[in-house]
């Protein structure tokens, strides 16, 4: 037996027959593989190889060390502009991602992402771990060129919109139940050693073809759960200068955390090494964002969610022996836009390179053509929400990068101007010696932003589409309701779903609560043209369902919630929308 396959039945898992024998040249060479690894929540200095006096990262280390570090290389502040960024080569406010939830986390499905264009060239695409960007059809990473997948939804395992596991707070990185493509699995083991063993037994099954393996490791995002034998490594450990009692068991945590992916990285290029297959794979390792909670992180500024260096700065390294030289730092400017252009230059495919990209492909700069990437704007922005002129935006060109925690009448001296490559850590704000620089990025930032922003009608906010031929029932999560951000974990807000529906008809709602209501009343569901509801008395449920709802063809704000007797409204977990027979 294969060891794909064994590897398949140790998960209690299957994989369907991939597709694919398309010819991918003319020449009958090969094109190179991919393996694109991405941590959630590691800063740039949770690594040895980065100056980290803490951690222990050999695996991680060592293929820095033989690869071609890309020393000033960036991504968004937050996870799902990060990955809509990455999967299409633009900038993420015009990919209809806005938010990492509240429903501005849910990718334009006419986006074209890299794993559609290679899928379509001839390769074996499979995502293992998170996606981030669409649970639901036409937004999942089937529809979106992957022939494989094993991913948690929502942001993180145990969030508000991974159904499966959030009421196992404790323990939802153990065993957890993910979704193989669109079926939910339970599984044995600690979820990065789970994501990993799929991608191995993806690679098994494949290595005769072409293949690209995006192995998005949800570690270390919180919760910051791992297995003791990880985290005693790190029960001892003082910290200098030092943190708060929160932030040092975070660190640890974190530390316990980073040295499993260590140890899982390791596994996979020992693989690839062991059937001949590292010289002719590209891999990549980096982060999708700083870090969070604060800890060392090499003397940059911030954290996770913020625009400056600390934020938005991670590891990248690329290992291609063919083209990129072991041991050697390039310190041009690049970022996570530039993957899919760059991937794409490197297999032979820079014809099928979208035209409307921001990105572009990094292989001149190894020639010495680097004049292109000095002198382009790179931006930044994010805010829960829709995009907030002034509001945690920044701009960068060359080594100036102006950043923006002002009103929308600013002048120029309520921003901050930093020369990066003088001052990587950011502390000497020289707006006021370099007004004229200033100014010009700030002019250039307004432009950016109302094109993105107004002239093109951006960001484009994604509905949830109900079609019960390709997705039934449709599960509707926090994850995805609109309102106020505290809609997310609160009962007692009020929040609501941009709902399509495709095909018209009757269908039974479901409402699933995070609380029994403790009180009798009635549920309601919202959608013009009409309102449905029923009364409940049996206080000791947490489902109710309310059936045979008509909803016409069309798209609309879908409100749902539970109604007492003495005005108090409770909105549910979750909602599953189910077209029942013919009707």
């Amino acid at each position: 037996m294969k060891f794909g396959q064994l590897l398949l039945i140790a998960l209690g898992l299957s994989l369907v027959g991939c597709q694919g024998d398309k010819t991918l040249s003319d020449s009958g060479q090969r094109p190179p593989n991919i393996v694109l690894i991405m941590t959630d929540d590691q800063g740039y200095g949770d690594l040895g190889f980065t100056g980290n006096p803490y951690i222990s990262t050999p695996n991680i280390d060592k293929f820095a060390e033989q690869s071609t570090h890309f020393t000033n290389f960036y991504v968004d502040p937050v996870c799902a502009p990060t990955r809509s960024a990455l999967m299409t080569g633009k900038f993420y406010l015009r990919t209809g991602i806005y938010d990492t939830f509240n429903g501005g986390a849910i990718m334009d499905p006419e986006e074209v992402t890299i794993a559609e264009i290679l899928a379509s060239n001839g390769y074996q695409t499979g995502i293992f771990g998170k996606w981030h960007l669409g649970d639901t059809y036409p937004s999942r990473p089937g529809d979106q060129g992957f022939t494989q997948s094993l991913i948690h939804k929502a942001g993180g395992i145990g969030q508000v919109g991974d159904l499966e596991n959030f009421h196992r707070p404790d323990s939802s990185y153990f065993d957890p139940v993910l979704h193989q493509n669109n079926k939910a699995i339970k599984t044995q083991g600690y979820c990065t050693d789970v994501f990993t063993n799929g991608a191995l037994a993806f690679i098994d099954i494949n290595k005769e073809k072409p293949f690209f393996v995006y192995l998005a490791y949800n570690a270390p995002h919180g919760p910051l759960q791992v297995p003791e034998k990880y985290l005693e490594n790190y029960k001892d450990l003082s910290f200098s200068p030092t943190l708060n009692k929160r932030e040092e068991d975070a660190a640890r945590r974190v530390y316990a955390m980073v040295e499993n992916v260590d140890e899982n990285v390791g596994r996979i290029l020992q693989y690839l090494k062991e059937n001949a297959l590292l010289e002719n794979t590209v891999v990549i390792f980096m982060s999708d964002n700083g870090p969070i909670p604060a800890r060392y992180n090499a003397g940059l500024r911030s954290t996770k969610g913020t625009v400056y260096e600390g934020g938005i700065k991670v590891p990248f390294f690329i290992h291609y022996p063919e083209l990129f030289e072991s041991g050697k730092k390039i310190n041009t400017t690049t970022a996570h836009i530039d993957i899919l252009p760059t991937l794409l230059d490197i297999c032979g495919l820079e014809s099928e390179i979208p035209e409307e990209i921001d990105g572009k492909s990094m292989l001149p700069i190894l020639k010495g053509e680097e004049a292109w990437f000095k002198n382009r704007f790179l931006y930044w922005q994010w805010g829960r929400g829709y995009p907030e002129l002034y509001q945690n935006i920044a701009i960068r060109q060359g080594d100036y990068k102006l950043v923006g925690h002002a009103e929308r009448n600013a002048n120029i001296n309520d921003f901050e101007l930093f020369n990066i490559a003088e001052d990587p850590f950011e502390k000497n704000n020289i707006v006021a010696n370099e007004g004229e620089k200033a100014n010009t990025l700030k002019n250039q930032l307004d432009a950016w932003y109302h094109k993105i922003v107004i002239e093109e009608g951006n960001p484009k906010p994604q509905g949830i589409v109900v079609n019960p031929e390709f997705e039934n029932p449709v599960y509707l999560s926090r994850n995805d309701a609109k309102g106020t951000p505290e809609q997310w974990t609160k009962d007692d807000v009020y929040s609501y779903w941009d709902v399509e529906f495709e095909k018209p008809g009757y269908y039974d709602i479901t409402f699933t609560f995070h609380q029994k209501p403790e009180r009798e009343g009635r549920v309601v569901i919202k959608m013009v043209p009409q309102t449905y509801s029923k009364f409940n008395s049996d206080t000791t449920l947490t489902e109710i369902v309310l059936e045979d709802c008509y909803f016409k063809k069309g798209r609309n704000m879908l409100e749902a919630y539970y109604r007492t007797g003495f005005g108090e409204i409770i909105s549910p977990f979750s909602l599953s929308i189910e077209k029942i027979g013919s009707k």
